[in-house]
């Protein structure tokens, strides 16, 4: 199954959270408060422990913007790796370039994001890279390319973080659109709407 490409409030809505974490899709979800489609209205049973176990694995990956094959991938090398988990799982899913794009403000959303790093506007420590899944390290520059940076999508992006707070484990300078990736984050400073242990279990079925 590849990447959802379909209209991101339709997803948030069926999950009941807020996945693409934007204004718009929360005033959307609350004013309809429902899942999508013919029945979205009608009350819903009870979901089994799978269930549960699936909506949330599904919230994650969806949250990331990942097919699953990308997400099973990093799972199991999550799994492998020393320390807890489901904390890893996350560091694996934060140290993401187009998440650190996201995170950093330069893009509206991780979709966006994505699209910023795919077409070239992004380099790592000097380099370009285009590749969303690229593995950012403890100590790398991340920076708009000389070219994009009176990108007017960027630069509005830009403007509107500067009103919110920067992750702890990131640093970003907004006039010379240039951020550093200074450590991989603790766990309790990864806000997510997810319950990973869940995740866990999903996949240790």
């Amino acid at each position: 199954m590849g990447r959802y490409r379909g209209p991101a409030v339709k997803i948030c809505r069926r999950e009941g959270v807020n996945l693409v974490e934007t204004p718009k899709a929360q005033r959307y979800m609350e004013r309809r408060p429902y899942p999508p489609g013919q029945h979205g209205q009608r009350r819903r049973r009870k979901p089994s422990d799978y269930g549960v176990r699936l909506r949330e694995k599904q919230k994650l990956r969806f949250l990331y913007n990942m097919s699953e094959k990308q997400f099973h991938n990093l799972f199991n090398e999550a799994v492998k790796k020393q320390g807890a988990t489901g904390a890893v799982f996350l560091q694996l899913l934060e140290s993401r370039l187009d998440n650190v794009v996201y995170r950093l403000g330069i893009a509206h959303t991780r979709r966006q994001a994505r699209q910023f790093v795919a077409h070239g506007h992004i380099v790592v420590n000097g380099k370009r890279i285009d590749i969303p899944s690229y593995r950012v390290k403890p100590g790398d520059e991340v920076a708009v390319a000389q070219k994009r940076r009176n990108n007017p999508f960027i630069r509005a992006n830009v403007e509107e973080r500067k009103r919110g707070r920067m992750s702890p484990w990131l640093e970003f300078d907004s006039e010379k659109l240039t951020g550093k990736f200074l450590h991989l984050p603790d766990r309790e400073d990864i806000v997510v709407p997810v319950n990973e242990l869940q995740v866990i279990e999903y996949y240790s079925r």
